[in-house]
C-alpha cells in the first residue's frame, strides 16, 4: 500500500505538497501538481477517507430517508442525490420507510452526529413531536409536502400549480368530464394535487363531480388499474383522467386498453413525475416533470451550508422548477 511518503519521494516534492494536491488545495505550483498527479497514478495511492473526514470533523456520510425505492420517482431521486453528494465527497446511507410512522420514527431517532453529517428526509407520516427524538446537531432537509411544524430546510415543487397546469391542458383539449385518481387522506402532496385539480375545473366554470375523484391508498400500477376499472363502469365514464403519479396513470392505461377504450381519442390521461417508464408506455404518457436533478442538488447544497456552520440561519424553502411533458396519451 503506497503512502504519502512514497508519492512524495517519486515526485521529488515534500509530503505537505502531496497532501495539498490530494486534498484539492489550489496553492500548488502547476509543475509540482503535475509531478504529484503522475506519481499518484504510478503508485496507485488511495487516500484514507476515514482519517481525512476525522480531521475535518465529519463522518463523510449523509442519510437519505425515502418511502419506497420501488416507486421510480424515489429510485431516480435517490440516484441523483447520490450523484450530488459524491461531488462533495459524501457517501449516502439510504433507509426505506414504506411511509409508515413507526419506520419513519425509527429512522429519525437512529440519526446521530457520530454516524452522519446530515440527512435528507421525505416523510409521509411523521408528526411534529416525532422530531423530539432526533439527536441534537443533525442538520435535516425535508423533501415533499408533508406538513410538520419544525424549523428545517425544505425542497419541493408547487404541487397545486403543477396539478392546475395538468388539468388546464386537458380542458384545453375540450375535455369536460375529468376524473382524478390518487386522493389520500393522510398525504399532503395528494391534498395539494387535488386542490390544483379542483382549482383548474372551477376557473374553467366546470363543477367538480365527487364520483370522479377516486382514492389510492398506494401509488402503484394496480391501484391505478383498479380505479380506472371503477371509472369505466360508471353510467357516464370520464373523458379524461388526471393521475397523481405515473404508476397510477400506467395502470389506468392498461385497464383502459383491456376494455377497448382508445387513448387519447376516447379518453386522455395525464400522469405526474415523468419517470422513465412514462416515455415508453403505449401510448407514451403526458406527465408533469419535476426537475429531480434540481431537487437533489438543492437538498445537498442546503445540507452543505448547514454542516459548514450555518446552523443559526433561518430555514429555507426552495421551490424547484417543473414542466408539462406532452406526449401521446393526450395528443395523438
Amino acid at each position: 500500500m503506497a503512502t504519502l511518503k512514497d508519492v512524495a519521494k517519486l515526485a521529488g516534492v515534500s509530503v505537505k505538497t502531496v497532501s495539498n494536491v490530494v486534498n484539492g488545495y489550489d496553492f500548488v505550483k502547476p509543475e509540482n501538481r503535475k509531478r504529484v498527479e503522475e506519481a499518484l497514478a504510478s503508485t496507485g495511492y488511495r487516500p484514507n477517507l476515514g482519517a481525512r473526514n476525522l480531521r475535518r470533523g465529519r463522518t463523510g456520510f449523509l442519510g437519505l430517508m425515502l418511502p419506497e425505492l420501488s416507486i421510480p420517482y424515489f429510485g431516480e431521486l435517490a440516484g441523483l442525490v447520490l450523484q450530488a453528494a459524491q461531488e462533495h465527497e459524501w457517501n449516502v446511507l439510504i433507509e426505506q420507510t414504506l411511509g409508515t410512522r413507526e419506520r419513519e420514527r425509527n429512522a429519525l431517532s437512529a440519526l446521530g452526529p457520530h454516524l452522519i453529517d446530515g440527512a435528507i428526509i421525505s416523510p409521509e407520516a411523521l408528526h411534529t413531536n416525532d422530531f423530539e427524538d432526533l439527536a441534537p446537531g443533525v442538520p435535516l432537509v425535508m423533501l415533499g409536502e408533508h406538513v410538520v411544524d419544525v424549523p428545517i430546510d425544505h425542497v419541493g415543487i408547487d404541487n397545486v400549480q403543477a396539478a392546475r397546469i395538468a388539468v388546464r391542458h386537458l380542458i384545453s383539449l375540450g375535455r369536460r368530464r375529468i376524473a382524478a385518481i390518487g386522493a389520500h387522506p393522510q398525504r399532503h402532496t395528494a391534498a395539494q394535487r387535488l386542490e390544483g385539480y379542483h382549482s383548474a375545473l372551477e376557473e374553467a366554470g366546470l363543477t367538480p363531480i365527487p364520483e370522479l375523484v377516486l382514492p389510492a391508498l398506494r401509488y402503484h400500477r394496480a391501484n391505478g388499474a383498479e380505479a380506472m376499472a371503477h371509472l369505466l363502469a360508471l353510467p357516464e365514464p370520464p373523458d379524461a383522467v388526471f393521475c397523481f403519479n405515473d404508476l397510477l396513470a400506467i395502470g389506468a392505461l392498461r385497464a383502459a386498453a383491456e376494455r377497448g377504450v382508445q387513448v387519447p381519442s376516447d379518453m386522455a390521461i395525464v400522469g405526474f413525475d415523468n419517470n422513465e417508464e412514462s416515455a415508453y408506455s403505449l401510448p407514451s404518457l403526458t406527465t408533469i416533470a419535476p426537475d429531480k436533478a434540481a431537487i437533489a442538488r438543492a437538498a445537498v447544497d442546503l445540507l452543505r451550508r448547514r454542516i459548514a456552520g450555518g446552523s443559526d440561519l433561518e430555514p429555507e424553502d426552495v421551490q424547484t422548477p417543473f414542466s408539462l411533458e406532452i406526449r401521446n396519451s393526450t395528443i395523438a
